[in-house]
């Protein structure tokens, strides 16, 4: 088994400053649209955006190291559930990356405070 590891931290302005020049384009190409709506529904938006775009950034960063395959952002989907930990959903953009997440596993932690947020996420080969 090897172990590849990816982590990202996110100033959460740089998210909201993204979202106010570049509004649903820069949300439809970084999203998935149960992102959007998930973390709209919420009083913390900006700070539940920002955490998802941490994830997928440290999921890029573990998954080409594991495979050597670069991942758009929106491959990688962050299902928040209240009350519960949230879930990672993988959308392969072709038949190269869905091989090659068959032989994967992976786990990620995801956090924000006032003004930043976090993820890591370890990738093992099965």
């Amino acid at each position: 088994m090897d172990i590849y590891t990816g982590i990202d931290v996110v100033e959460n302005k740089r998210i909201k400053k993204a979202i106010d020049k570049f509004g649903d384009r820069f949300l439809g190409r970084i999203f998935q649209k149960n992102e959007v709506e998930y973390c709209s529904s919420l009083a913390g938006k900006i700070p539940c955006l920002a955490a998802r775009f941490a994830v997928k950034e440290a999921f890029v960063k573990a998954f080409y190291q594991a495979t050597g395959i670069i991942l758009p952002y929106r491959a990688v989907e962050v299902r928040g559930k209240r009350g519960k930990p949230a879930e990672i959903f993988l959308h392969p953009p072709n038949d190269r990356a869905r091989e090659a997440l068959s032989r994967i596993r992976y786990t990620f932690s995801l956090s924000h405070e006032k003004s930043y947020s976090v993820a890591i996420v370890v990738i093992y080969t099965v």
